[in-house]
């Protein structure tokens, strides 16, 4: 689906414990780098928005599941998709594997934020419109 983003990252050795398993709180870490990947793939790099713009979106809800371990060295292929917009809240869900075997999956709730006043702000009509570009209907999702 063309309005799925979708990206790898490769298991290194600190996100891993010393068996060698991914380390779920590294998980989150990478997570939050697809998701800056994604807000610069869309035209809105965080190095900009959080410096010179002053909105952020920190992430105000998550859950996960996970199906199977992953190990050090692993190539994981993420899939993140817009599924809801509100006013000042966009959802995430997102699908991670290795080739065809789900390892997890995610959904996450992130909302605008003014970086100087610390509350929430109404989606600044631009980026609305580009979120918009994005949208995909859960239903239409095969994750």
């Amino acid at each position: 689906m063309d309005r799925v983003f979708e990206t790898e990252r490769e298991l290194r050795f600190g996100d891993c414990d010393i068996s060698g398993t991914a380390y779920f709180p590294s998980y989150l870490n990478i997570l939050n780098g697809v998701n800056e990947e994604f807000w610069g793939h869309i035209g809105y790099p965080w190095h900009e928005i959080i410096w010179k713009d002053r909105w952020g979106t920190p992430t105000v809800h998550l859950s996960c599941d996970f199906s199977k371990p992953s190990f050090f060295g692993e190539t994981l292929v993420f899939n993140l998709a817009v599924t809801r917009i509100g006013g000042s809240s966009v959802t995430f869900r997102h699908r991670i594997r290795c080739g065809e075997e789900l390892r997890w999956t995610s959904k996450q709730v992130l909302a605008a934020s003014d970086l100087d006043k610390h509350s929430s702000l109404k989606w600044p009509a631009h980026v609305r419109e580009t979120l918009e570009k994005w949208l995909v209907r859960d239903e239409d999702l095969d994750f």
